[in-house]
């Protein structure tokens, strides 16, 4: 059984992802396996928030070669979770 804690595995600190924070949407790093009713469920019990909407995208690893060896990146899912107003996430405190 997974927790909340699965669900959520890290914000995602990038410039966009802090220029977003001022239309009142978070990022945050999920399973691949993890669903957008999980997740808006983990979030709000988390961070005691109300959430409005759920987005996910799911990247795919990049084809990469250090020193000549081939490898390849892990493919990983993102969700772009918008909070209703009023409601606000500080992703620098932590959990």
């Amino acid at each position: 059984m997974k927790t909340h804690h699965d669900v959520i595995l890290s914000p995602v600190i990038t410039e966009k992802a802090t220029k977003l924070t001022e239309v009142n949407q978070v990022i945050f790093r999920v399973p691949l396996t993890a669903t957008k009713p999980q997740i808006s469920v983990a979030v709000e019990t988390l961070f005691k928030v109300k959430v409005k909407a759920v987005n996910t995208i799911t990247t795919k690893g990049k084809k990469k070669a250090f020193r000549g060896v081939k490898y390849s990146r892990s493919d990983f899912k993102k969700a772009i979770v918008t909070l209703e107003e009023g409601h606000q996430i500080d992703i620098t405190t932590g959990l």
